[in-house]
């Protein structure tokens, strides 16, 4: 049986190390610009669709739907081609990858996201960001309800969770207790919502920016 480590940091990835806002901000930005008002606001549309069918942000069946309904306009193929080429690695968060370095000199820094089989791999391969933790990625659809399989890949005496979410992390708290270390940083429209947090309980540590995880200790986080 693997041994565990001492602590695991669960990094989660869109608005937390990934301005994904910007991203989605650039994308309607560019479809409005060659397709028109009408059509960035169809894109989104079947973006939300998508969403709630499969539960994350599928963004190759989005681009799918919005081919089919374009089918004769040459230009789709290229929309394609700046999804799949958008530069993800100059929309980390300033001192993203620093934090995983601070962290990392007392565990092991792991990536916990949501999302489909390619399109979000392939986009931590365009950040860089399979690479800065070392392949340790951990992708779900619903990752709050996968915990059993992230403990058994990852074993630890102590967990500590980075997600921009509230939801996700007050469903980790009640999971785990105080095995877990739940950090929300108010990065996002999801971290920003006032009608999503008005009823969820804080996180144990807040912060303004995923940099500021640089001005924490985490060296008394596992109970001796």
């Amino acid at each position: 049986m693997t041994e565990p480590h001492q602590i695991v940091f669960l990094f989660d990835v869109d608005n937390t190390l990934l301005d994904n806002d910007r991203m989605k901000a650039d994308l309607g930005d560019y479809v409005s610009r060659t397709f028109g008002a009408k059509d960035r606001d169809l894109l989104w549309a079947l973006y939300e669709e998508e969403r709630v069918k499969h539960g994350y942000a599928d963004f190759l069946g989005t681009l799918e739907r919005f081919r089919l309904a374009h089918l004769e306009d040459l230009r789709v193929m290229e929309l394609a081609n700046w999804v799949v080429d958008y530069p993800f690695a100059d929309r980390l968060y300033p001192g993203a990858l620093d934090a995983v370095r601070h962290v990392s000199q007392w565990g092991l820094p792991v990536i916990l996201t949501d999302g489909d089989g390619v399109y979000q791999p392939h986009k931590l391969e365009r950040a860089g960001l399979i690479a800065a933790f070392g392949g340790h990625v951990l992708n779900y659809v619903h990752k709050e309800t996968e915990l059993d399989a992230v403990a058994k890949a990852y074993p630890a005496k102590h967990y500590v969770l980075i997600d921009d979410k509230l939801g996700v992390l007050d469903s980790v708290k009640r999971s785990w207790g105080s095995t877990v270390t739940t950090i929300f940083p108010r990065q996002g429209h999801y971290a920003n919502d006032p009608k999503i947090l008005k009823d969820l309980p804080p996180a144990d540590i807040g912060i303004a920016r995923i940099a500021d995880l640089m001005q924490h200790d985490f060296g008394t986080a596992v109970p001796a």
